[in-house]
């Protein structure tokens, strides 16, 4: 998690008001809840600043205020619940920090929208010059307090369940593009049906990812296989390298192992 102690908290200057926006939504975004009281203190600001930012980020659609603090506008939402996201909180973040090994030291990354993708960004280090392009918002406003990386969002129509940008807008940029490496995600994963994910809009995006990086990354935790949800994007013999955890049953890492796929788990 990103350490939101500024200048602030040693009794220099405080925070600009874009610099509190953006910590508040990167925190938001790996936390899944953020406490008013906490990070006004945090950064070194009034309640009442704190609550105005707040204000301000729900009328952008980033965030929805709750009663002592604010949650993610999809926690609201049931694609996938907001429950199951913070019980294999501890999953994804070893799966995260397993996809930092795939990481080139230079070049250019796609990173999928996802609640694992999240925890990913959240990690992300700021020791090297990379090009990183990303279907959402967040993820995106996160990875600029990196300031070695340059930063794409792919454009289009968002989301409001998943912040995600779909749409043809977002499909012919993605048909423009190269990278070295595509983290994705997925919300299903079956020997027979392959990956699929609930929306048809982001079904399609996440297709044409695949076809714009030399190597394709999969993270996905122990709850999404043998799930099948709505619309196939891809077969598993896409994906060069899927990272699960630990939690993923013998039985299952056979049937992959099998079926020819590099299966990590973390």
């Amino acid at each position: 998690m990103t350490d939101l102690t500024t200048e602030a908290d040693q009794g220099t200057a405080k925070p600009y008001a874009d610099q509190r926006k953006s910590r508040i939504v990167e925190r938001i975004t790996s936390s899944g809840r953020i406490d008013a009281v906490q990070i006004a203190d945090e950064l070194g600001v009034t309640g009442e600043t704190i609550r105005k930012d707040l204000i301000a980020l729900e009328r952008q659609g980033l965030l929805r205020r709750v009663h002592g603090g604010a949650v993610p506008v999809q926690s609201l939402s049931f694609e996938p619940a907001v429950e199951t996201r913070l019980q294999l909180a501890a999953e994804k973040i070893r799966i995260a920090r397993a996809a930092l090994q795939h990481l080139p030291a230079q070049g250019s990354v796609l990173i999928d929208a996802g609640s694992t993708t999240a925890k990913l960004v959240e990690m992300f280090p700021g020791d090297r010059d990379l090009t990183v392009y990303t279907n959402t918002v967040p993820l995106a406003m996160s990875l600029l307090t990196r300031p070695r990386l340059t930063v794409f969002t792919l454009g289009g129509r968002l989301r409001n369940k998943t912040f995600a940008e779909v749409g043809d807008w977002t499909l012919r940029v993605l048909a423009e593009i190269n990278v070295d490496v595509a983290f994705l995600g997925t919300n299903g994963i079956s020997l027979s049906r392959g990956l699929t994910t609930p929306d048809p809009a982001e079904a399609a995006v996440k297709r044409l990812m695949l076809g714009c990086a030399a190597k394709r990354v999969l993270l996905a935790d122990h709850s999404k296989f043998g799930v099948i949800k709505g619309t196939k994007h891809a077969d598993l013999q896409d994906i060069d390298v899927l990272i699960a955890d630990t939690g993923l049953p013998d039985d299952r890492y056979a049937q992959l192992l099998a079926a020819g796929i590099d299966v990590e788990r973390a």
